[in-house]
């Protein structure tokens, strides 16, 4: 992408545009000079600074576009925000707290690391079916996340596969700027994950079952606490967070290791160096490059009045790269002290599922890049024209090098 001459109101023009959501990163730079903070609108702020990410996210009076945020808007018409407003990711209190304490102990230290065996072996076995030049998205990201969390959930094998479309699709609906069609498709998919999960709760009713569908059901019939309908969206929520993301992060991480040549064997020798080196990919490239919050009352953020119902882009993705929090912020390095980016948010609304991801995106690095140390690039990557939930359509390896 050319950048000579361009300023940030032109930047800020392209980077929701087809080009733009395929490489923002240099329109982020040449946002800088609008500050960490600035308005767009009357009711719109746009945020890239790391520190006024980080208390944003902690804001009290900062709150996620729930039901009442998206009534406003129109979009609650949509299937897709009709789901996704009864999950903990955009509820607020009490509704969040509520959510989040039912589903609490599903994603406990102690219950994902009785995960890792099997997910290995779920590793292996797709890596052993490897060979040649290969699509890793098509065969290996997305089939790992989805065998681990299919198996999670209780998802019979023969279902997986149809699931893979709407899941997709559903990730476009968390765009800022969207299209009739691109509204359409996401509610086809989420029709489709919904209408599956009404069905799958059913029959766990009548097979109880210790999967998370099962154990989910059977605690939410005797405690009361959580409704029908939220129960259905809580295993939206945990299909989608447990596949695509995780699927982007490693898709994303070995395209960082083929591309600039990294020491893959180096990288994956011990737990240690994996953790820096996955924690150093999600900060230069991550899955999720925004979140979107709304100003319960006036305040101020970053030096910049935001007046009640505001909207606020925080832009996760280059507050990663703020040059006053990271040096050499463009550089890749797996030694990089004191490194915390904002990759999977803080506060109340700290990603639930975030250490069953870690535990996904360390065992898929660590099994291919420890099989394949060697594999090179066979064409350009291609990404998907999304900004928001940001990842690879395609990543095509030579695994031999």
């Amino acid at each position: 992408m050319t950048l000579v001459g361009m300023g940030p109101s032109e930047a800020l023009a392209r980077l929701f545009t087809a080009e733009g959501k395929r490489d923002p990163y240099p329109l982020y730079d040449a946002l800088w000079p609008l500050g960490p903070a600035f308005r767009l609108g009357p009711e719109l702020v746009m945020v890239l600074g790391y520190d006024e990410c980080s208390a944003a996210l902690r804001h009290r009076d900062l709150l996620v576009t729930d039901a009442d945020a998206h009534r406003r808007t129109g979009l609650l018409a949509h299937s897709t925000w009709q789901c996704f407003t009864k999950i903990m990711m955009f509820s607020n209190e009490p509704d969040h707290g509520r959510l989040r304490q039912f589903a609490g102990d599903a994603y406990s230290p102690r219950q994902v690391a009785r995960l890792r065996p099997a997910a290995v072996d779920r590793g292996r076995t797709l890596i052993a079916d490897l060979s040649g030049r290969v699509d890793l998205v098509a065969a290996y990201t997305y089939p790992f996340t989805m065998a681990v969390t299919g198996d999670l959930l209780g998802i019979p094998s023969s279902d997986r596969d149809a699931l893979r479309v709407p899941v997709l699709a559903c990730t476009t609906a968390f765009e800022p700027i969207l299209t009739q069609d691109e509204l359409v498709a996401a509610d086809a998919g989420m029709d489709v994950l919904t209408d599956y999960f009404r069905e799958l709760i059913r029959h766990r009713r009548r097979h109880p079952s210790d999967d998370l569908t099962g154990t989910m059901v059977r605690d939410g019939d005797a405690t009361g606490a959580i409704s029908e309908e939220e129960l259905v969206a809580s295993l939206v929520l945990f299909l989608i967070a447990g596949t695509q993301t995780p699927s982007d992060v490693i898709g994303n991480a070995v395209q960082l290791v083929v591309s600039r040549r990294l020491p893959a064997h180096d990288l994956v020798a011990d737990p240690g160096t994996l953790a820096d080196f996955v924690t150093e990919a999600v900060r230069i490239d991550p899955a999720i490059h925004m979140l979107t919050r709304v100003a319960a009352r006036d305040l101020e953020l970053g030096g910049v009045h935001i007046a009640a119902g505001s909207r606020v882009l925080l832009t996760l993705a280059a507050a990663n790269r703020d040059p006053r929090r990271f040096g050499r912020q463009d550089e890749f390095d797996v030694g990089r002290e004191g490194n915390a980016p904002l990759a999977f948010g803080l506060g109340t609304h700290y990603c639930l599922g975030a250490s069953f991801a870690k535990l996904l995106v360390d065992v898929a690095l660590a099994e291919l890049l420890g099989r394949f140390p060697a594999m090179s690039l066979a064409s350009e990557p291609s990404y998907r024209e999304q900004l928001v939930q940001r990842g690879l359509a395609d990543l095509v390896v030579n695994l031999e090098g």
